[in-house]
């Protein structure tokens, strides 16, 4: 028995003969014939040009003999395969037309019978017409007598009805029936016209008129009253228009008298800004409540009223805004749509009406505008956003409903612009209480910085500082200051982003407005407030620079090497952090051009190299000045013979030690060249200005004929050039070096301005020799110290009346116990 083919195979095989049917008509996947280039090989056994001789002595030259056996038994497979696809084919298809031979044979005798059954129906459709039209015979006479009393009935009834029409109109006057008595006259009018050349009807028509003359009077008087309800007049206002009042006279009326309501309303929102108390004593309230010394954890507090914009804009928006959108849909009612049809919808009426609405809405709204705007300039506060933007969202949802009513009107973008300038002054807001915050936060500094008990050492040094006003611990030294500076400063702008998201929020109606998802994003928020601020650190940071020299140096050392440091980490990481926090919860469709995070970056690391080279400067100043005074209050000439080392130098040592230590906390060490075993124990020749000539120093005494100054001066062409106001580098050893380098060049031009005698140059060299022993150790090349303490020490013996130097152990005994 042959095994059975599994089924999911046979869907399979059934696209395999279907493709192989396609291929062999030459049709598509769409089952269009595929126009192919008609193949001319002879040996090409699907073409329309095969010669099977000539296929057979190609093979027989080409291929082997097992080559040709191989190919026969593939032609025989392929052949059988064929042979069963085409049965199968022939047998599917056969089946397919069996049926619909089977279906054609079906649906003729289908419609076999329902020809009978259409037959049947035309002929009981005829004989229903035949009957129809005896019936009508028959009746024809006595319809037209029907017809003839029907109409002597109705014209009868009219007729009463015109006998008793002034009488009907003075029951309905007396009853204030005011809008069926109307009816009634609308209905008789036309009639009483036409036929008003009799005297019966003439007289019915005077009596009319009179009666609704004094209806007219009534509902005049009425309108212009305006004790009634917004119902009544609409009622009052149609009325009048149906008895032919001008249009444009009571359109005029109608908008005085709802103009008058709504000036009510504008008038209480008016009286609640004038009460409302100023903003400036909370604002000086609130300043007053931060104790000095503290860094401030708050921007500015809101501002007190009696009223907060919420419930402001809510009372604007339900009473005013409702009121218009009532008055705007009555007149519509009245004056629009009711002119549309009838004998108005020709005299232009929509188009008057519709003019004067509009300017009536602007100009109330235009007034109601300037009220929105006078109580958001008196939010000044930033503390809390949400009720601003609650409220801005509020008066703009409730704007929308005017749009709808009036398209033309200009009320929903000047709403939209109030919107705008709202959301763009409360960002300004923002970046003055930032600045405000951040120079605050300087001054806090400052004070710290001044404060006896702060230690700048290390941490662990064991001193703290206390606030003045506040009992909690302060930081202990710089680089808790510049943390807890650079954590609060980083604090208040994610404070103030979160804040100013909520303009963008999804539940918030103006957000999906196109400045909300561009402008606002990019312009408003990125620049105008990040990049701005950003841009007002590094600026600020730059002017204690600028500043200092005109105030003699009032700005402490130490705050410029914390905000140098802390400019150099907003380059390094907080800018990139910053821009991308903004930019991940601001995303804008569209960008526009924008400050690049490389130019910040570029420009914090220029205010941070220009407070580290400010504070160098300061710092080596400092220094400089006291090895000035120490040089120029001295008598070199008489002095006695050195003993010990002057306290000036021991000084110099105290501060750079210090300052090393300052330094080191708030940048990394840096690279020193490898030092000498006997940095230390370095001396110092009279008659030469750099450590290489010192294997002279016993060839010649000073009576030796050699000329010392050309020998130093020949050496200072071969010397590197040492440029002392150089840039520093963001670590430790260069800015100590850059100090060092001012202190001694000082030294070193003051030296040259005075004269020494004998006594006077040995206390040169005791001093330079003990500034070797320790200044060495500061600095990135100690060759660098050399080579100034050398030219001190030379320039000393060239200024000297009786160059006679001191014995080196004799130096070193006196710097020892120094």
């Amino acid at each position: 028995m042959d095994a059975e083919v599994p089924t999911s195979e046979e869907p399979e095989r059934k696209r395999r003969v279907h493709g192989m049917l396609k291929l062999y008509y030459g049709l598509n996947e769409e089952g269009k014939i595929e126009e192919k280039p008609q193949s001319v090989d002879p040996c090409d056994i699907n073409g329309s040009d095969f010669d099977p001789e000539h296929y057979l002595n190609k093979l027989r030259k080409e291929c082997s003999l097992a080559e040709l056996m191989n190919h026969e038994t593939t032609m025989v497979k392929q052949i059988r395969s064929l042979d069963s696809d085409m049965q199968t084919l022939v047998y599917e298809n056969y089946n397919k037309f069996i049926s619909a031979t089977d279906t054609i044979r079906k649906m003729k005798n289908d419609f076999k019978k329902m020809e009978d059954e259409m037959d049947c129906l035309s002929a009981n459709m005829a004989t229903i017409t035949d009957f129809s039209a005896h019936i009508s015979g028959t009746l024809e006479d006595m319809h037209a007598q029907i017809t003839k009393l029907s109409g002597v009935h109705t014209l009868l009834r009219k007729l009463q009805f015109l006998f008793e029409l002034p009488a009907r109109l003075n029951k309905c006057l007396e009853l204030q029936a005011y809008a069926q008595a109307v009816n009634f006259h609308q209905r008789a009018r036309c009639v009483l016209q036409q036929y008003s050349h009799l005297p019966s009807f003439k007289g019915i028509q005077d009596d009319c008129h009179a009666i609704m003359e004094k209806l007219a009077l009534e509902l005049r008087q009425k309108f212009r009253d305006g004790g009634s309800s917004a119902k009544d007049l609409s009622e009052c206002v149609e009325l009048l228009l149906q008895l032919d009042e001008p249009a444009e006279e009571l359109c005029e009326k109608f908008l005085s008298h709802a103009g008058s309501r709504l000036q009510q309303d504008l008038q209480g929102l008016e009286a609640e800004i004038r009460s409302s108390p100023s903003a400036s004593g909370a604002k000086d309230a609130s300043s007053r409540s931060v104790p000095d010394g503290t860094v401030k954890t708050s921007l500015l507090l809101p501002t007190s009223s009696n009223t907060d914009i919420l419930e402001f804009i809510d009372r604007g928006c339900n009473e005013f805004v409702s009121s218009l959108c009532l008055v705007i849909t009555s007149y519509q009612e009245l004056f629009i749509n009711h002119a549309q049809k009838g004998d108005l919808a020709s005299k232009n009426m929509a188009q008057m009406a519709n003019g004067k609405l509009l300017d009536f809405v602007n100009d109330l709204a235009a007034r109601y505008f300037s009220l929105v705007e006078r109580r958001i300039q008196e939010e000044k506060g930033v503390a809390d956003n949400s009720l601003l933007v609650r409220a801005l969202d509020r008066f703009h949802r409730r704007l929308q409903a005017v749009t709808k009513l009036l398209p033309g009107s200009s009320v929903p973008t000047r709403g939209t612009d109030i919107v705008i300038r709202a959301a763009t002054e409360r960002v300004k807001q923002y970046l003055a209480a930032l600045q405000t915050f951040y120079v605050d936060s300087l001054t806090d500094v400052r004070q710290a910085l001044a404060t006896p008990r702060l230690s700048l050492a290390a941490p662990g040094a064991g001193s703290r500082l206390s606030g003045p006003a506040s009992g909690r611990e302060a930081p202990s030294g710089l680089p808790e200051l510049l943390s807890s500076l650079s954590a609060s400063i980083l604090n208040q702008i994610k404070s103030v982003l979160a804040s100013v998201h909520l303009f963008t929020a999804k539940d918030i109606t103006f957000s999906n407005k196109p400045y909300f998802k561009g402008e606002f994003c990019c312009q408003v928020v990125r620049e105008s407030l990040v990049v701005s601020f950003i841009k007002f650190v590094c600026q600020s940071s730059r002017q204690f620079c600028e500043s200092a020299g005109d105030k003699g140096g009032s700005t402490p050392p130490a705050l410029l090497l914390l905000l140098s440091r802390l400019c150099l980490d907003y380059e390094t990481s907080t800018i990139s952090y910053i821009l991308t926090l903004t930019d991940e919860q601001f995303l804008a469709q569209h960008h526009s051009p924008a400050t690049a995070v490389t130019s910040l970056c570029t420009e914090a690391r220029e205010a941070a190299q220009k407070l580290l080279n400010h504070y160098v400067k300061v710092q080596g100043l400092i220094i400089s000045q006291m090895l000035r005074k120490s040089v120029e209050t001295r008598d070199w000439v008489n002095t006695i013979e050195p003993r010990n080392v002057r306290a000036v130098m021991k000084r110099v040592v105290e501060d750079a030690t210090s300052i090393d230590v300052q330094v080191g906390l708030l940048y990394e060490e840096g690279v020193r060249k490898a030092h000498s075993s006997d940095s230390s124990k370095r001396t110092f020749s009279v008659y030469s200005s750099s450590r290489q000539q010192t294997r002279y120093a016993a060839s010649y005494t000073p009576s030796a004929p050699m000329d010392t100054s050309l020998l130093s001066n020949i050496h200072k062409l071969f010397s590197e050039r040492i440029d002392i106001f150089s840039s520093v580098e963001f670590n430790k050893v260069s800015v100590m070096t850059g100090i060092i380098k001012i202190s001694l060049k000082t030294f070193l031009e003051c030296v040259r301005l005075r004269t020494f005698g004998r006594y006077g140059l040995q206390q040169i060299q005791v001093d330079c020799h003990y500034l070797q022993m320790y200044l060495w150790r500061f600095v990135s090349d100690e060759n660098l110290v050399h080579f100034l303490l050398d030219e001190i020490v030379g320039s000393s013996a060239h200024r000297c009346l009786d160059p006679t130097p001191m014995e080196q152990s004799v130096i070193e005994v006196i710097c020892e116990r120094g």
